[in-house]
């Protein structure tokens, strides 16, 4: 005899159902990072620093992203390495949990910083680097969704690689394996591109 739809199995402890679902909280999120984007892009435009305030938000702008983009390659590298089958995926999801909060201090302190630098929306490397700004911080909350099938992965004990033998959730893998290599290439072309665009106009 089976149990009721929606109903806990007999002898297990009831299921919670969130009181938000999960995709109206990633649109929501998403929504709000897109809001504060376009407001640090309009206080950039409106705001002047003088030269010591500028000196102080470029040293912040450095700092932040040494520790941004430093935890950025260490998950994005821990997660290339378990494509590879050379690291198992709970070392990845830990190594993930860690560094999330350095991830989006760093990318909130360069946003904020880089409003007081003068940056030009004129010119065309500008663009480039404030869209590649809202692209990582996108590209992280899509991370953000891969979260619970990544830990149900990592549960079941699966291996990246497709096994020999078929399954049924031969196909749910292998694009979940996509998404996630879409997400490092994501990341690192973002920050990198970022990184050398603001290279390029520090030297003008």
């Amino acid at each position: 005899m089976t149990a009721p739809v929606g109903s806990a199995p007999i002898g297990s402890a009831p299921v919670s159902t969130p009181l938000v679902a999960r995709s109206v909280l990633v649109s929501a999120a998403a929504a709000g990072v897109c809001a504060v984007w376009a407001a640090a892009v309009w206080a950039a435009v409106h705001l002047r620093a003088d030269p010591l305030l500028h000196d102080v938000a470029l040293f912040v702008h450095l700092a932040c992203l040494i520790v941004g983009f430093g935890a950025v390659l260490t998950v994005d590298w821990l997660g290339l390495l378990w494509l590879l089958g050379k690291r198992p995926l709970t070392e990845v999801l830990r190594a993930a949990d860690a560094v999330h909060p350095p991830i989006w201090l760093g990318l909130a302190g360069l946003v904020g910083s880089g409003m007081l630098l003068h940056p030009d929306p004129g010119a065309l490397l500008a663009r480039v680097k404030l869209g590649l700004v809202l692209v990582v911080a996108l590209n992280g909350l899509h991370a953000w969704t891969l979260q619970p099938r990544l830990t149900a992965l990592s549960s079941g004990a699966l291996s990246p690689s497709p096994s020999p033998s078929p399954s049924p959730s031969r196909g749910s893998r292998r694009a979940l394996v996509a998404r996630c290599a879409a997400g490092v290439l994501v990341s690192q072309l973002g920050w990198w591109g970022a990184t050398a665009i603001g290279f390029l106009n520090s030297r003008r």
